[in-house]
């Protein structure tokens, strides 16, 4: 059981976490992460199966970093905006150093010019320690219900 100011921190955290990708904050993506991290995005049936097959799967916040600095300075693509809708984080376990807590999750994309559509529905599977900098993700698997996506990946979920 965590405490209700350690709560409401991991609610800032999910709700940050959004805001950030949301409105295109790239550069603070990979600041709510440890140095350490995991990430990864993975179809559902993969991760139930324990198959080890990701559209992403990064080990560090270098990697992190890397994938913003290709996804907003060396790539092309059509612009459109994402709108994270994420669900109360649910605490799995709860030791004196991780928090263990799996939350839903809706990312719909818009581009200008088309209807909003819905693009990824899953869940965060999320290992989170406190820091000196408040609480952090060292680990987050986004695991997605749908065996597609459509068109790409560009940026995080």
């Amino acid at each position: 059981m965590i405490d209700f100011q350690t709560f409401q921190e991991l609610n800032r955290l999910y709700a940050d976490y959004a805001a950030a990708l949301d409105n295109q904050e790239w550069e603070k993506w990979p600041e709510f992460f440890v140095e350490d991290c995991v990430y990864k995005v993975q179809a559902r049936e993969n991760y139930e199966r324990n198959l080890p097959l990701c559209l992403i799967d990064f080990e560090s916040k270098g990697m992190l970093k890397d994938r913003i600095n290709g996804a907003t300075d060396t790539m092309y693509h059509d612009p459109y905006y994402q709108r994270h809708v994420v669900g109360v984080p649910c605490l799995l376990s709860v030791s004196d150093d991780v928090i263990r807590c799996e939350a839903n999750y809706a990312v719909f994309r818009t581009q200008p010019s088309q209807p909003t559509t819905v693009f990824n529905v899953g869940r965060y599977i999320d290992e989170i320690v406190r820091t000196a900098d408040g609480l952090k993700l060292r680990s987050r698997i986004c695991v997605y219900d749908s065996e597609l996506i459509p068109n790409s990946l560009i940026y995080p979920i």
